[in-house]
Formats: C-alpha cells, structure tokens, sequence
C-alpha cells in the first residue's frame, strides 16, 4: 500500500501567508514512528501522512514551543497546535507580514 501525502497547497497551513517554499511538519515527530506507544495510538497512516504544510518561520516555532514527546502526544493537529498560547500568539503577528520576512 501507498501512502499519499497531502500536496502542498501555495500558503502556510498554520499563518495562511502566501509562501513559495513550504516545509512539511509531520505532527507526529518521525523519530516517534517507530515507538511501540505511538504505534499503538495511531495507524500507520496517520504516522504517516498527518502533516502541515508551514513556512519555515511557523515551524522553528513549533519545535521552539515544545517537545517532540509532547507534540506527538497532545499537539498532533492544527486545532491542537493552535491552542499552544505561544504558538497562536506568533501566528497571529505573522501573518500580516510579507511571505519573504525572517523573524529575528
């Protein structure tokens, strides 16, 4: 069996800022795939194919919000990630900002 990954759509699916150059966050961490708990919760086509496609400010921002365990465990959808007061915070005050802006 193939699993098909979503394609990626043309703006950052958590500040929805037209972005050219997109990368895939799995939200379930990849290094966790192979962990019987995670093997347990989830099919393989979840582990698989449950991913974001975000602009590269976004996903420093994830990964800097908190860690692979947690996000994997609680943080593993878009609405999820959302609820991370830090997170929604960042992606409120990117959003207005132009598709080639690099946060300091």
């Amino acid at each position: 069996m193939s699993l098909r990954l979503p394609p990626q759509p043309d703006e950052c699916e958590l500040c929805e800022r037209p972005v050219a150059k997109l990368t895939r966050h799995h939200l379930i961490p990849k290094r966790l795939h192979r962990k019987k708990r995670f093997q347990k919760l989830f099919s393989k086509e979840d582990l698989v194919t449950r991913t974001l496609w975000v602009c590269r400010p976004c996903h420093n921002a994830i990964h800097k919000a908190c860690g692979e365990l947690e996000l994997g465990l609680h943080y593993n959808t878009r609405k999820a990630l959302l609820e991370l007061d830090e997170l929604r915070r960042f992606v409120v005050w990117l959003k207005d900002k132009p598709e080639d802006f690099v946060p300091k």
